[in-house]
């Protein structure tokens, strides 16, 4: 059932959402004065019991569309069976899969936040790779209400018997569709085998491709489907800066210096990528640090913290950093390289210009990127300005027009094409890691 989102009022507080008095007074505490139009829509859809498919753009309080209900249906399940937990052993009652280390994090600390008026009755573990197992197994001793975690991670505990899955009442994926992608299928296979057959799903995330979607008819029972992407969300600009080729870190540097950002993510393709950038930075006076997979943990959330808080001014990432992460009022996403898929590019310039602040989302492009861009043009409806800097204009330049008009043309013969595919599967089996 899709739900026609132009015949529904946005509720006017969250209390005819029908969100119990504790979740009330946490919202009021931390300033929700509306529900966006995710949560007015999906917390009533959870609260029914219904399965749910629910893409927003990035930003738009997806967590707690999903977080909210899940609380609020475990407290009351909870108030029903008092000492219901005693004796359990390691049950999980919601368990939320999520595709990275600080997104994992990330949930779990708005779940407990969200949580605070329920005075510990209900318990949130986050597991994920990176860190000690053998913490994470002391922690969900006894079971736990909500489960936040990384499906390897969580794969190596229950094969530990630190945890089991035949109590899952809600099956949350957040970023639904990297889960759902090649990278995952073999660890969310393995899990949803280990699930009752008798649960709810709720699938979030800002982009639903199309081999995503055939997949989540699968999967759930008779969804509601809320789908509310827009591409020309009015608080976040797009702009498109062409280059000639060698020039990209120059380019970038000027700006930097120019616009004198306080904060700007920059993102690349690879991890090497990411040093090789920095170092060029470096020679241009630019302090910049790097945020990837080769970096553990610990060195991963200092870094991630210190950009959050404003002690680092630029911060060159992988796509790691593109799913779900809340950087508040972050001013400008920069693509150095674009994105090896479409979907991906909405996910990197979501980080800015979120709960409607304004941001800016920048790619540098060369003429080989020219191709490239316009194919993430076509897939997520979109239509840029190709913008030059004084200074840096370029010699051999694509007119707009005619990268409009003119047919996209097909991969000059099928090896280029294969090694293309590898690469993306190469990325999803990286990510997977976590």
């Amino acid at each position: 059932m899709t739900i026609d989102t132009s015949q529904i009022k946005t509720a006017a507080n969250f209390t005819e959402l029908g969100l119990i008095s504790p979740l009330l007074a946490r919202l009021t505490e931390l300033k929700y004065q509306q529900p966006t139009p995710i949560q007015a829509q999906a917390i009533p859809s959870v609260l029914a019991g219904r399965d749910l498919i629910a893409g927003a753009n990035t930003g738009s309080g997806k967590t707690a569309a999903f977080a909210l209900p899940l609380l609020q249906k475990i407290q009351l399940s909870n108030n029903k069976t008092l000492n219901s937990k005693s004796g359990e052993g390691n049950f999980v009652t919601g368990l939320i899969l999520v595709p990275t280390r600080e997104l994992a994090k990330q949930v779990a600390d708005s779940i407990k936040s969200y949580a605070a008026h329920f005075n510990g009755a209900i318990k949130t573990v986050a597991v994920f790779g990176g860190v000690s197992a053998n913490t994470q197994m002391l922690a969900l001793r006894g079971g736990t209400d909500i489960l936040v975690a990384t499906p390897g991670r969580l794969l190596d505990l229950i094969s530990s018997n630190a945890i089991k899955l035949d109590r899952v009442k809600t099956l949350v994926l957040d970023e639904a569709d990297r889960m759902l992608s090649l990278g995952f299928t073999d660890e969310l296979s393995a899990l949803l085998a280990l699930l009752p057959s008798s649960k709810q799903i709720l699938l979030f995330s800002a982009t639903f491709p199309e081999q995503v979607q055939a997949l989540t008819q699968e999967l759930l029972n008779d969804p509601v489907e809320i789908q509310l992407q827009s591409s020309d969300a009015s608080t976040l600009v797009q702009r498109v800066f062409t280059v000639n080729k060698g020039q990209k870190t120059a380019l970038l540097a000027h700006l930097i210096k120019q616009h004198q950002w306080q904060q700007a993510l920059i993102f690349v393709n690879a991890k090497n990528s990411c040093n090789h950038l920095a170092e060029k930075l470096s020679k241009r006076g630019i302090n910049a640090e790097v945020f990837h997979g080769d970096k553990g943990q610990g060195a991963r959330s200092r870094v991630l913290d210190a950009f959050k808080a404003g002690d680092i001014d630029v911060l060159i990432a992988t796509d790691i950093a593109a799913r779900g992460l809340d950087i508040e009022k972050l001013p400008v996403v920069i693509n150095f390289d674009l994105p090896r898929s479409p979907s991906d590019y909405m996910h990197r310039i979501g980080r800015s210009g979120r709960a409607g602040e304004v941001g800016l989302a920048l790619s540098i492009i060369d003429h080989e990127d020219f191709h490239h861009f316009n194919v993430i043009e076509k897939k997520n409806k979109l239509r840029l300005e190709r913008e030059q800097v004084a200074g840096f204009e370029t010699v051999d330049v694509i007119s707009d027009v005619s990268a409009a008009e003119k047919p996209m043309a097909k991969p000059e013969g099928s090896g280029k094409k294969k090694r293309k595919n590898k690469e993306q599967v190469n990325a999803d089996i990286w990510l997977r890691r976590d």
